[in-house]
């Protein structure tokens, strides 16, 4: 198989690389950057930190499964694909995606028992739970995905083999082949919408509940200080499904826009988190901006 890269946009596939390449170093430094100082720090031995190294070590993933393929397409053209090779990036990318919308849920559930409950905070997150979290969202990501290159292998490709698309993403794949792909096309959609509005909906309540407990303060600064804590990990969540929402709904309102509008907005929304959340977490987090400018003082010493 082979991907055709962005169709109308061939022209410009070199330019339009610069900005993916130059989000891709910013994902890889951000993201391998928390990973050393969560490491290296051992104040940052805890249960949220230890979430975010596995959202670091995710958007690696991600990022990773995607980009330096769609490059190879846009610099060298090189877009010969393997049917199987193309699976596995499929199952990595959709297994990985559900993984980190499971990570940033677990996140929630740490920002409500840290506010809500602090007393208990030590006893309740303990490393046994954030094992059995880890565990959970690794099956509950990779029993759903497991089944789509399957039912993928069946089909007869007669539309060529020619991917519309930077990567193989299931849609385009099932577009070029031949038969009823109603079930797997049913089942695709049916699979993220309700894990993302799920956990969406599951965030939402962990913040109702934080909100409730916050209002309860007495005192102004104890109010800022509790939200402080929350302001990195609402950053991610809404740099993780705000592109994810804009592309449903282009896809949803816009039926008749450029091919290329949506392929676009699918890089996007895999390739933005990976980028911004490093951002998010070293300039919100305290910790982690103190031991960053550690560093910088022990060179200048």
């Amino acid at each position: 198989m082979a991907g055709k890269g962005i169709p109308g946009l061939e022209h410009l596939h070199t330019w339009i690389s610069i900005p993916f390449c130059f989000a891709y170093t910013l994902a890889l430094l951000g993201n391998c950057s928390l990973l050393f100082i969560i490491r290296a720090d051992a104040a940052l031995h805890e249960p949220m930190y230890l979430f975010l190294a596995i959202l670091a070590t995710i958007d690696l993933v991600l990022s990773s499964t995607m980009l330096p393929k769609m490059l190879a397409i846009f610099w060298f053209r090189d877009r010969e694909i393997n049917f199987f090779a193309c699976l596995v990036q499929m199952f990595f990318l959709h297994s990985f995606s559900i993984m980190e919308s499971a990570v940033l849920l677990a996140m929630a559930f740490d920002r409500y028992v840290a506010i809500c409950k602090p007393l208990h905070y030590t006893t309740v997150l303990t490393g046994s739970l954030i094992t059995k979290i880890g565990m959970a969202a690794v099956i509950r990501a990779v029993t759903p995905v497991t089944p789509l290159p399957f039912l993928l292998r069946r089909f007869y490709y007669c539309q060529g083999p020619v991917i519309a698309h930077c990567y193989c993403e299931q849609m385009a794949v099932v577009r070029l082949a031949c038969g009823d792909t109603s079930f797997n096309n049913i089942y695709g959609i049916a699979v993220a919408m309700f894990i993302v509005i799920l956990d969406l909906l599951f965030v939402i309540l962990s913040y109702v509940f934080i909100l409730q407990a916050v209002l309860q303060l007495a005192s102004q600064e104890a109010h800022y200080k509790a939200f402080g804590t929350c302001v990195s990990h609402i950053g991610a969540i809404l740099s993780t499904y705000t592109p994810v929402v804009i592309s449903s709904v282009m896809h949803c309102v816009a039926h008749r826009a450029a091919p290329h509008v949506h392929i676009l907005l699918a890089i996007f929304y895999l390739l933005f988190p990976p980028m911004v959340n490093p951002i998010i977490y070293g300039v919100k987090t305290k910790q982690i901006r103190d031991y960053v400018l550690s560093l910088f003082q022990r060179k200048n010493m």
